[in-house]
């Protein structure tokens, strides 16, 4: 086992980015951050490589762009986005920030090493 330690991470709410984990030594390999939208804004197009990607919305409206499908996203919603896949969110409002906490961990069995 690992020197990782059970951990709480306060959430601000004053419209930035915050980053949550950042791998080891906190985790094994999962990183995590809250991400703000400013309306019209998006995180730009890119792939999580060999990791896969939790997305859980808490405020606002937008689309996720996942591989050329567009997915409504809100407060409330959760996406996830397997490995090796294009994906985008963008805040199409005109008025409402989105928020959202992303979760990108190692795609591979427990126990096992990732290759970076």
């Amino acid at each position: 086992m690992g020197t990782q330690k059970p951990l709480v991470i306060d959430l601000l709410d004053n419209g930035e980015y915050q980053s949550l984990l950042r791998g080891e030594p906190k985790t094994y390999g999962m990183r995590a951050g809250r991400v703000f939208l400013k309306p019209g804004e998006e995180c730009g197009e890119h792939t999580t490589g060999t990791r896969e990607e939790l997305l859980i919305f808490l405020s606002g409206k937008g689309q996720a762009e996942i591989e050329g499908d567009i997915l409504d996203v809100a407060a409330g919603k959760v996406a996830y986005i397997p490995p090796e896949t294009k994906h985008n969110i963008k805040n199409n409002s005109e008025t409402e920030a989105l928020s959202y906490i992303y979760c990108v961990a190692p795609a591979g069995r427990a126990g096992e090493k990732e290759d970076e």
